[in-house]
């Protein structure tokens, strides 16, 4: 398959990140790296969306402190980036609604409409141009012009700056004002761009606990969207699978990350994160990034039990 018709993939993760981990950046390489090994993605993007405040997990620190800390976490990288608009909204939203927040964003940044597993791999998604600027794939014989995943999320990235408002309370954080009258910020040519959702095996597992999730939900979340597992500790999630009608039904969307060693990452965990700090454990700098762990002393943050 050449680059542009493979599908091209945002990735998007949904959590507390109470702190943010290196196992959190860890899960993102991971997935793109599978995802690109199978030949038929490009990830051209990661989004970190943290949880708004009133979603009353115990010890969740203000999202003022979760932002600042996931920017600080993903910095350094050219692909993942922090959306804040979970956390700006009035109250707490799901995760199929976020997730249909930013594929409704996606569709009005990029002019395209984003595809589905639902959608043939044939059925291309096609931008509508609106003005003179250059198509992103052009057949150019010079392969300096060739295309690639980092400079498609730039065109998308750079798009989404110039719609974006700025949050009075953290100014370094900037979100796209669904209200504003985007027009068409960029051409396509035919590519095929689809969200969606990367999680753990525990998040996979929890669709299988009795009304924690409303079926429809699950149904947009899995049957239209598709998600990527990353494993956590060996976790056996053909077994988790089997748990649920749901997630059987739709296991073609689902996307498991094989990986024949375990990584030490992938036992990295938030609580273990919180844990360390309250307990002056050094083997918090294995857990968290430096620049994170800095913003987490100075601010006096999870130095108790309570968070």
């Amino acid at each position: 398959m050449t680059e542009t018709t493979k599908t091209h993939v945002i990735l998007l993760s949904c959590g507390s990140f109470n702190p943010i981990t290196k196992g959190h950046i860890h899960m993102f390489e991971k997935a793109r790296e599978y995802l690109h090994k199978t030949g038929r993605f490009i990830v051209i993007g990661g989004i970190i969306s943290p949880v708004h405040d009133s979603y009353g997990k115990p010890g969740l620190v203000h999202s003022r402190h979760r932002l600042t800390m996931c920017q600080l976490a993903v910095q350094s990288s050219d692909w993942i980036r922090v959306d804040p608009w979970e956390c700006y909204q009035d109250t707490w939203q799901t995760t199929c609604s976020v997730l249909e927040h930013h594929r409704d964003l996606m569709k009005r940044v990029t002019g395209c409409i984003l595809s589905n597993v639902n959608t043939p791999s044939t059925t291309p998604v096609i931008g509508q141009p609106q003005n003179q600027t250059s198509p992103i794939y052009q057949n150019h014989n010079n392969m300096n012009h060739k295309p690639t995943a980092i400079k498609l999320w730039g065109k998308i990235s750079e798009s989404l700056g110039k719609i974006c408002c700025v949050h009075p309370h953290i100014e370094r954080f900037t979100f796209v004002d669904e209200n504003a009258n985007l027009g068409t910020a960029m051409r396509y040519e035919e590519i095929e761009l689809r969200i969606l959702l990367l999680c753990g095996s525990d998040l996979l597992e929890s669709f299988c606990i009795p009304g924690l999730w409303k079926d429809s939900d699950m149904e947009v979340i899995v049957g239209e969207f598709g998600i990527v597992v990353v494993p956590r500790d060996g976790a056996d999630t053909e077994r988790i699978m089997n748990h649920s009608s749901i997630l059987r039904k739709f296991k073609d969307n689902i996307t498991v990350v094989k990986d024949a060693v375990t990584h030490p990452m992938s036992i990295v965990s938030s609580t273990k994160s919180r844990l360390a700090l309250q307990h002056g454990d050094g083997h918090v700098v294995d857990y968290l990034s430096q620049p994170v762990i800095d913003y987490i002393l100075q601010s006096q943050l999870y130095i108790n039990a309570s968070g």
